[in-house]
């Protein structure tokens, strides 16, 4: 399955490396390293990822990736990565497009 990115999951991520590396430039390279590693495993175990309690619905996952959640949805063709969470951040129920 293909791995796609949402532009909010992008622009999240660039804020998460953008925060972590104003204090730690070298971290925040390693932090993206791993992430992007991270998301390429889903190409071949989508489901690794437990359901997001906040949706409850099978297709929506998510990965943590410490001190983010990585949230997804399995589509019949791709895997969408539709956001980055920091875990302290409150849910946004619309950060989380329809399925589709």
């Amino acid at each position: 399955m293909r791995v796609v990115w949402s532009p909010l999951a992008e622009l999240r991520a660039s804020e998460a490396v953008d925060a972590i590396a104003k204090d730690r430039p070298h971290a925040a390279a390693v932090w993206l390293e791993k992430l992007l590693a991270r998301v390429e495993t889903l190409d071949r175990f989508a489901t690794q990822g437990r359901a997001v309690p906040e949706i409850g619905r099978p297709a929506y996952r998510q990965l943590l990736h410490r001190p983010y959640r990585i949230i997804y949805r399995i589509d019949a063709k791709q895997i969408v990565i539709l956001t980055l969470r920091h875990e302290r951040r409150a849910w946004d129920a619309a950060e989380i497009p329809p399925d589709g």
